[in-house]
Order: structure tokens, then C-alpha cells, then sequence
């Protein structure tokens, strides 16, 4: 471990080259930080810290940079994270509470996200898998076709038409929400097949056919889908940094739904932050990247994440500080929902 000197020579050069993107050196060191000590003494804590792995000398002659392993006790010993200030916190809530529903809460943090930072932001829908059944709605469309929509407390809200179903009758259409609306409302979603099992045969034999094909379009729509849906913005923030791999294999990387879920991790805990740092990313095409995220959820189920990608190079306490903001905030948004 090292000492407490040498911890504050460290955080000052990863806070200096965050902030000039330039390689800092010993004299940069001293007349910019209130270390105690001469830029000798500086001079030594550096050539130990890189003897140690947490920077290195680019060049020749050069000051040093951080490693990821320099970033990575850096984040480690952080005392607090940046609190956002009185206006960002305003601006936070006023932007976020005019949301109408899921879709709209969604872009709505992805875009704030991105801003805050000026980095990639990335927000997870609440999975399916971790959801319940709120309310279920059938709507006739005339014909043979019906709409069903299926409310979960998540927010999420899934719409299927379902055609083919001979003559719609309405008040058939009406019992058989009834019916569904109380085998289910509340349950957990794994729970859904066993609840609807004998369903059909509580159902008129005239009506049954119906039935059948609502449940089945039902059981699709919530059981057998696994997918998880993962919105982006903010790539063109990306433009303005130097990354030590190829930008084209960052985007590249960004654009498998796959690969940023599990970046992203399991949502586990709504209190967790998260940081994993260049070579802590699994992906290839993500070494010279960042990522931080956050569970958000409601109360203390966690329901997704939420999180930012940009270079090791960066503001870490202040994008920590964002990502956790708004993570609660979007947390007591779903809540108050």
C-alpha cells in the first residue's frame, strides 16, 4: 500500500492529466498542488509510483500518466464522489419528472446522462424477467381482431393485436379480461403459466378458441421473451477524445446490445456504483474505456442500469457523481409512477 504522500502525488497527476491531457511532471506538480514538499522529494514519489505500475513516461523526457492501475486506486481511495451542484440537481428533476411514462423517462435520462458527462450514456429498460403483472387490457378492433395490453409495475407497457380470432364478440372479450385481470394482476411473471393453466377451460366452449389464442400471445409477449433493450446517446462525444485503441473499435463495440448488458452487469443492489477501467473491461475493442454505472430501481429491488462509457481519461469523481444522482432520480420517478 502506499503512503499517504505518495496517495496525494498520485491524485494529483491523474487530476492533472484528466484535466490537460497532457503528460505532468514533478515542477507542474508542485506549483500547481499544495503537496508539502520539494519537487525533489516530488521527483522521487513519481519514479516510485512508476517503479509501482500506477504511471508511466510515455516518451522520453516526458512527464507521466496515469495507469489503469493508477486510475483504478485513484477510484478506489476516492473520499466522496463530486456532488452535483444546486442547479444541476433542479435541472435534474424538472427534466425527468415531465416524463409521461417508461419510454419517455428513458430518453429523457439517456440524453440528461450524456450531457452531464459529455460522455456515452447508457440506459437498460427494466428487464421483463424482473417484472409483475400490474393490469391486463384486451380492446376489440372490429372483426376478428383484439388488442391486448399488458401493463407490468415496472412501467414497461407491451401492445400486441391479435387477429384471426373469428367474430369478436365484446362482452366475451370483457369476461375474459375479468378473468385474466384476476388469475394474474400481481404476480410475477414466472408465475404467469401456472396461473393461466386451467384458464381456458373456466371459459364458455364457444369462446375458448379466443381464449386460447390470447393466452398464447399472452405467455409470448411475457415468458417466453428474453430480450433486454439498451438505449444510447451521446457517441459523438467519443470524437473529441484520443483513445489509445481505435475509435472504430469502441463504436464497433457499442453497437452489440450483448456486449454493453454485460458491461452494464446485473442489476443487484439500487446503492451500488460501479467502475470497471480499461483492461477490467472484457472486450477487446473497450480497453481504452471507462464504464460507470449504477443500479436504479425502486426501493430496494433493483430493476436495471445505468451507466456511462468514455476514456480512462477521465472526470471520475464528477461522473460518479452524475451517474448516481441520476440513477435515484430516475428510481423515485418509477416510484412515484
Amino acid at each position: 500500500m502506499l503512503d499517504e504522500r505518495k496517495l496525494a502525488v498520485l491524485r494529483a497527476v491523474v487530476e492533472d492529466f484528466v484535466n490537460t491531457n497532457e503528460p505532468v511532471g514533478s515542477k507542474a506538480l508542485a506549483d500547481r498542488h499544495r503537496l508539502g514538499v520539494s519537487p525533489a522529494t516530488i521527483r522521487n514519489d513519481m519514479v516510485a509510483l512508476e517503479e509501482d505500475g500506477y504511471i508511466t513516461q510515455p516518451h522520453t523526457s516526458a512527464g507521466r500518466v496515469p495507469t489503469d492501475k493508477g486510475y483504478r486506486l485513484f477510484v478506489d481511495r476516492l473520499s466522496s464522489v463530486k456532488p452535483l451542484s444546486g442547479a444541476e440537481r433542479r435541472a435534474i428533476e424538472s427534466f425527468l419528472t415531465g416524463a409521461v411514462d417508461l419510454d419517455e423517462i428513458v430518453a429523457r435520462t439517456v440524453r440528461l446522462l450524456a450531457q452531464l458527462t459529455r460522455q456515452v450514456a447508457i440506459v437498460q429498460y427494466p428487464s421483463l424477467t424482473r417484472s409483475s403483472v400490474q393490469h391486463v387490457e384486451l380492446v376489440p378492433l372490429g372483426g376478428q381482431r383484439l388488442m391486448m395490453v399488458v401493463i407490468t409495475d415496472t412501467g414497461r407497457v407491451e401492445q400486441r393485436v391479435i387477429d384471426g380470432l373469428g367474430e369478436v364478440d365484446a362482452d366475451a372479450v370483457s369476461d375474459l379480461r375479468g378473468m385474466l385481470n384476476r388469475a394474474i394482476a400481481g404476480l410475477h411473471l414466472a408465475a404467469v403459466p401456472g396461473a393461466v393453466e386451467d384458464l381456458p377451460r373456466q371459459v364458455p366452449e364457444e369462446n375458448r378458441a379466443m381464449a386460447i389464442s390470447v393466452l398464447s400471445v399472452l405467455l409470448e409477449s411475457l415468458v417466453e421473451r428474453r430480450e433486454e433493450k439498451i438505449v444510447l446517446a451521446g457517441t459523438a462525444n467519443l470524437a473529441a477524445v484520443d483513445f489509445a485503441a481505435s475509435l472504430r473499435d469502441v463504436l464497433e463495440a457499442l453497437e452489440e446490445n450483448m456486449v454493453l448488458i454485460r458491461l452494464l452487469g446485473e442489476a443487484k443492489d439500487p446503492s451500488m456504483l460501479t467502475v470497471r477501467i480499461g483492461a477490467e473491461n472484457f472486450h477487446e475493442g473497450l480497453r481504452s474505456t471507462s464504464i460507470v454505472s449504477a443500479d436504479y430501481g425502486v426501493g430496494n429491488q433493483s430493476l436495471a442500469k445505468i451507466g456511462v462509457v468514455g476514456p480512462t481519461r477521465m472526470d471520475y469523481p464528477g461522473t460518479m457523481g452524475a451517474v448516481r444522482a441520476v440513477a435515484r432520480y430516475v428510481g423515485q420517478i418509477l416510484a412515484g409512477q
